[in-house]
């Protein structure tokens, strides 16, 4: 016969969960309307598309680009023009502007205009065009470095929206873990107050002491703030993956996947390293950088060289302004030699010479650190694969325990200390089991970003 205590609790435990369904029913067209739907896919597009860093590794690209078109100026000629209008009594001025302007007469050579002369004007037109011809190559190999540069950036730029990627990834399945450690938190806390009514239950009925209802109002307790803590979580997981995606903080995503248990490909991990040697956009833009450095070298050498450069101009020269009075044009060749500059170009080889030995020397700690990034990230997927399926079989251990403990603390064959206790540990043997989960997924996705194959269609992305 079921007692009359056991009636109201089960009374109020009714009305509860309907007072819950009831807020959920209600609350359900908010959430509809403020949270947008978003898979996986969707969001590494809007990462690759929105996110700040893309955006600034994008500009890199662009600033490189230009940089190349600014290293290849210095082989094409200059041409420049001026303008100016000049007047004055200078001796010197006034003899050679008229002179330029072919309006010089017989009666200029008096000694009275020669050395004291009425001031006049001059306005002068001028095209001035210089062009390198040799250099020492310099110019050549500054070209040349650009371009590597260049190539550096674009590769930059790859690794960039790879680290984006696992950004999002990470993101997204954050909020699906927290999704579910919620749900984890809610079923225990039904668990707690279950076991709170059969305690009160039994103390009213006087086959427990009040220490037992006590002890169970203490685990009630202690599961609602962590539902609390869970939903807050929750809360800084969906900021977490908006602004991973480059929105605001206070854009609400609701993740149209859900965190489930899947296998992935196992792929030895020494096949891993060779595809990270192989597909590492920042391992190739380190070569590059190291190849652009062997052109700063090149340079360096290339300034001991003579130079070898043509120039010419024409010019006209008026009284009055207007191409009205004589022209002129000069035209010649120079070359250059430095004799001697204080050791200033042997010092300057010396130390891009020790800069490339330098590159050389980060690009193989550069590939031995990958190495061991590829490897972490395989013996981290490997442990949580493992750890996947341990907890699988320990939570079907765990809710076994928990029902025959439930039975036997009702039946008065063991203690509420013994019963909590086994809740406890189907409760962590639940947390533990998603933990892994969702380590496994993103261990692998952290595989991927180490081998340099991490991609909006990578497996981790769309499967």
């Amino acid at each position: 016969m079921v007692s009359p205590a056991r009636k109201e609790i089960s009374a109020r435990l009714v009305g509860a969960a309907g007072l819950i369904a009831v807020v959920t029913w209600l609350a359900a067209p908010l959430v509809a309307q403020t949270a947008t739907p978003l898979t996986l896919p969707q969001a590494v597009s809007i990462a690759l598309e929105k996110n700040p860093l893309h955006k600034a590794a994008l500009a890199d690209t662009r600033i490189s680009t230009a940089a190349v078109r600014e290293a290849r100026s210095p082989l094409l000629p200059k041409i420049t023009f001026g303008e100016s209008a000049v007047r004055g009594n200078d001796p010197v001025f006034v003899f050679g502007s008229r002179l330029r302007q072919q309006d010089f007469t017989l009666a200029d050579f008096a000694l009275n205009r020669l050395n004291r002369p009425t001031p006049i004007s001059n306005f002068s037109s001028r095209f001035f065009g210089q062009w390198s011809l040799f250099d020492g190559l310099q110019s050549w190999y500054g070209v040349s470095r650009a371009k590597y540069m260049q190539q550096a950036t674009e590769q930059q730029l790859d690794r960039a929206d790879q680290e984006l990627v696992y950004q999002a990834v990470i993101a997204y399945y954050g909020v699906l873990l927290a999704q579910k450690q919620v749900q984890v938190a809610v079923e225990a806390l039904r668990t707690a107050q279950s076991i709170e009514a059969s305690s009160r239950a039994r103390v009213e009925s006087g086959m427990a002491v009040d220490a037992d209802l006590l002890s169970a109002q203490v685990s009630t307790s202690r599961h609602r703030q962590e539902l609390i803590q869970t939903e807050t979580g929750l809360a800084l997981a969906r900021a977490q993956l908006a602004l991973a995606l480059g929105m605001n903080a206070d854009t609400i995503y609701e993740p149209q996947e859900a965190l489930t248990d899947r296998s992935f490909p196992a792929t030895p991990v020494a096949d891993l390293e060779a595809q990270a040697m192989e597909k590492r956009p920042d391992l190739k833009r380190v070569e590059s950088e190291r190849s652009a450095q062997a052109k700063n070298v090149s340079m360096a050498k290339g300034a001991f060289a003579p130079r070898l450069n043509v120039f010419g101009s024409w010019e006209t020269d008026s009284p009055t302004p207007g191409w009205n009075g004589g022209n002129n044009w000069i035209a010649g060749a120079e070359l250059q030699f430095d004799l001697f500059d204080g050791d200033n170009k042997r010092a300057h080889l010396a130390r891009e010479k020790a800069i490339q030995e330098k590159a050389a020397a980060m690009r193989d700690a550069y590939r031995d650190n990958i190495r061991l990034e590829v490897r972490k990230a395989y013996y981290d997927f490997d442990a949580t694969r493992q750890q996947v399926e341990v907890a699988r079989t320990a939570i079907a251990q765990a809710d076994e325990s928990l029902r025959i403990n439930q039975n036997r603390y009702e039946g008065g064959l063991s203690t509420i200390s013994d019963l909590l206790r086994v809740e406890e540990a189907e409760h962590r043997a639940r947390t533990d089991y998603w933990q892994a989960v969702y380590r496994m997924r993103t261990s692998y996705a952290s595989v991927e970003l180490a081998t340099g194959t991490l991609t909006p269609s990578s497996p981790v992305v769309t499967q």
